[in-house]
């Protein structure tokens, strides 16, 4: 199996930028906890589209991208690409999911990644790419034509893929990453997807979807949504749906009928990400919000027994009531992957919010928050996940 962080976390929108953050932070991280010479330290990288434009572009820059990996012992065998664009220091908030999965861009962008990590992976390996799922729900419900394009993208694009891997020998997977208010954001409406997508392929072209495309399972937005993580795990494995990548992140809760508790969570609302909101009802379904001051304004939602907020907190936080996390989540996941060995092999901490995050959850630095992170996974995953390791 494979460990990264994800370099999300490092504001760099340019491939000098990028190249600059893995040189840096990245570097200075994996030499504190590189265990042996002989293990290679694994890189989850992000580019946005200019980035990987520029790679493309100047071939040279990806030998010397390859060359440095390999002076350094590291191997980039994974890439965020659900971010397309500008991803720190301004509004992102919905924008995050565009362009989408009905827009060449989308294709265009996400086809690059794959023929970056094909000069990047040696013959006999492993590559991902995560992505958005589909769309937003908001793009969808005012354009619905999106959805038959998004659905067309998909089947087309793991063909493409497939071929990209039998070419390259390379084991290539796509994975959608569901997310609250997404196209697709929880277990159902996720099986009900996957079943859209194979619908009228024929059994060549249904062994492509399911061989390259997938999930990465992101365990803070299943736990926002409320999804139980050995069921949903379980029924995306009954219907052969791949895991392709999981993120370990961790989210915030709240009781908001505690005393002084909206005060604590209003911290929590910033200008730059989306943080959705899932609020448990005692006697209602719950109630879902687009972003925290949505919630935060909204007359009902303090009457909840529990709001689940997506915002990343760093994967050790255990915040005083009356906030809490859902690291439950996580510890399920792990216990679901310790007693289905195999299912996944590559793992990424997401925590991209550190410059966001209140100043009671921020450490120093953001190489400390990143070591902190691989200490608590190594202490409180991998000895579940796989015991030995």
């Amino acid at each position: 199996m494979f460990l990264s962080y994800c370099t999300n976390i490092h504001p760099a929108e340019t491939w000098s930028e990028t190249f600059a953050a893995l040189l840096g932070p990245t570097t200075s991280v994996a030499r504190k906890l590189r265990r042996s010479q002989g293990d290679p330290f694994p890189v989850g990288l992000r580019l946005s589209a200019l980035a990987a434009s520029e790679l493309l572009e100047d071939r040279c820059r990806i030998r010397d991208l390859r060359a440095w990996m390999e002076e350094e012992n590291m191997l980039a065998y994974t890439i965020n690409g659900f971010p397309y664009g500008k991803f720190h220091g301004g509004r992102v908030k919905e924008n995050v999911f565009a362009p989408d999965w009905s827009t060449p861009e989308r294709v265009g962008y996400t086809r690059h990644l794959f023929q970056i990590l094909a000069e990047l992976l040696p013959e006999g390996g492993e590559g991902s790419v995560s992505t958005v799922p589909g769309s937003f729900s908001g793009f969808v419900k005012a354009e619905p034509g999106r959805k038959a394009a998004i659905l067309a993208a998909f089947r087309q694009f793991a063909l493409e893929l497939d071929q990209l891997a039998d070419a390259t020998r390379v084991d290539f997977h796509l994975g959608l990453e569901p997310e609250p208010l997404g196209l697709i954001d929880n277990t159902d409406n996720t099986l009900d997807f996957f079943s859209d997508l194979s619908e009228g392929a024929s059994s060549d072209e249904r062994g492509a979807i399911l061989r390259r495309l997938g999930l990465c399972y992101d365990t803070c937005h299943f736990a926002i949504v409320g999804d139980d993580a050995a069921t949903a795990l379980g029924k995306f494995a009954a219907a052969d749906i791949r895991l392709s990548k999981v993120h370990l992140s961790n989210a915030l809760t709240a009781d908001p009928k505690a005393p002084g508790a909206l005060d604590h969570v209003a911290a929590f609302a910033e200008p730059v990400y989306l943080h959705q909101v899932v609020a448990d009802m005692a006697e209602q379904p719950p109630l879902r919000f687009p972003d925290l001051p949505d919630a935060l304004d909204h007359p009902e939602a303090a009457a909840a027994t529990q709001w689940r907020i997506h915002f990343h907190i760093p994967l050790y936080a255990s915040p005083k009531a009356p906030l809490g996390s859902t690291s439950t989540h996580l510890l399920d996941t792990a216990r679901w992957l310790g007693n289905h060995p195999g299912r996944c092999r590559h793992f990424e901490i997401e925590t991209y919010t550190f410059n966001v995050l209140p100043e009671h959850l921020r450490p120093g630095t953001v190489e400390e928050l990143i070591i902190s992170e691989f200490n608590w996974c190594n202490k409180h995953l991998l000895p579940i996940i796989a015991p030995g390791t």
